[in-house]
């Protein structure tokens, strides 16, 4: 009889220790991968972003003060488009900017919008991405 308690009251913690593990991976595969995207909203422009758009492509990174992964992010992004001419990497602190945060629907830092040379996203990263999905990314913009 003891037995059969201790069972129904471990029960439910085994059952959500199972769902927050499956949550934790299904989370961590889907982070910092661009997703194409078709958006509605009107595009970006230099007045915006406080900064020129790039002749073909601009990523667009928001970040806030305490997030290290923002802070790799941030290098590898600038590292990687010095040498393309025609990519600019714009960085944004997102809490000083909440108006187009919530307006471009920027839930969490960092964010990596990739926009065309007319100023529409057309891809988003949440999370840090990696170099090899930064260069498909920016290859797939015509």
């Amino acid at each position: 009889m003891r037995n059969n308690t201790l069972v129904k009251s471990l029960l439910p913690l085994v059952i959500v220790l199972a769902l927050a593990t499956a949550y934790g991976f299904w989370h961590k595969l889907r982070e910092g991968h661009f997703k194409v995207r078709r958006s509605k909203a009107a595009a970006l422009d230099a007045a915006m972003l406080g900064s020129p758009l790039g002749s073909r492509v601009t990523l667009v990174q928001f970040s806030s003060a305490f997030c290290t992964p923002c802070r790799t992010t941030r290098a590898l992004l600038s590292q990687m488009t010095a040498d393309m001419h025609d990519v600019v990497h714009l960085h944004i602190d997102a809490e000083a900017n909440l108006d187009l945060v919530n307006r471009l629907n920027i839930l969490s830092t960092p964010t990596t919008l990739i926009l065309n040379k007319s100023g529409t996203e057309v891809g988003r990263a949440v999370g840090a991405p990696k170099r090899d999905e930064v260069l498909a990314a920016i290859a797939s913009v015509k």
